[in-house]
């Protein structure tokens, strides 16, 4: 239990921290693949991303595959960022920490703002007249 209240509070702690730039920094680089993969779902007529991963057994693999290529860099650095502020604030690296933000700085909104934007995508392309 005691892990669980020094995880939380460290978290917190990244809020107000130096190196606070990234909690900016990051979700942005995420939301900027999203939206690129967002548009080419709409043009392309797609299901929106995460409800056709949860939805859609025959193409998850290859739905979280296309996902994890596009915010891998962005992972990445979450991680080696945050390593470098575990290392600088509390001289010492825990790794479970390091992977908790780096989800939510990079998966989080990509999750979350792909769908959305190749719904949107959809709806303000140009329709095709059929004659």
């Amino acid at each position: 239990m005691d892990t669980i209240a020094r995880i939380w509070a460290d978290l917190g702690g990244r809020v107000g921290g130096p190196m606070s730039f990234r909690l900016l920094l990051q979700p942005t680089m995420a939301a900027l693949f999203a939206i690129r993969a967002g548009i080419v779902d709409g043009r392309t007529n797609q299901a929106p991303y995460f409800w056709a991963i949860l939805h859609d057994p025959a193409h998850r693999r290859h739905l979280i595959d296309e996902g994890w290529k596009a915010v891998a860099r962005v992972f990445g650095l979450a991680i080696g960022m945050d390593a470098i502020y575990q290392i600088v604030v509390f001289r010492w690296f825990y790794p479970f920490e390091a992977l908790i933000v780096a989800f939510l700085l990079a998966c989080v909104p990509y999750l979350l703002i792909r769908g959305p934007v190749g719904r949107l995508a959809r709806r303000v392309q140009p329709r095709k007249e059929t004659v």
